[in-house]
């Protein structure tokens, strides 16, 4: 990888979901989820916990897969536009929720900070996936 801007802003965005889907895990304890769901209607229990899990899960694993791609000796640019493409459409659908439907808006610093978080890795994926794909369409020498 010859492109040291691709690289940092590719690790800034990877470690920063892969933090986001670690903390995820854990989100249902913290803020008490179940709390707010009728002990009685387990299969919605279930389901929440399901999502959640496979929502965090996800977020490590693009994380981690975007820096495996990075690093590659042999560089595959087909694979990691994949990737980069996949990760800026996830950030991209993150930060409209948030300008949509705003989470901790009870906090504005809560708030705001989220929607910072979210348009730094977004654009983070954003240009990461310009510059490799401007790369991937040089000729090859």
């Amino acid at each position: 990888m010859k492109n040291s801007a691709l690289k940092i802003l590719t690790i800034c965005g990877s470690v920063i979901s892969i933090g986001f889907g670690i903390w995820h895990f854990f989100v249902p304890i913290i803020w008490n989820w179940y709390a707010y769901i009728d002990s009685d209607v387990t299969e919605l229990v279930i389901a929440v916990r399901a999502i959640n899990i496979f929502f965090s899960l996800l977020l490590v694993l693009l994380g981690i897969a975007n820096l495996l791609l990075i690093f590659r000796k042999f560089q595959d640019y087909y694979s990691l536009l994949v990737v980069l493409g996949i990760s800026t459409i996830l950030w991209a659908t993150r930060l409209i929720l948030q300008i949509v439907h705003p989470q901790g808006s009870q906090n504005s610093i809560i708030q705001y900070a989220m929607l910072g978080t979210f348009i730094l890795v977004f654009i983070s994926f954003a240009i990461s996936l310009i510059i490799a794909l401007n790369q991937y369409k040089q000729p090859k020498r």
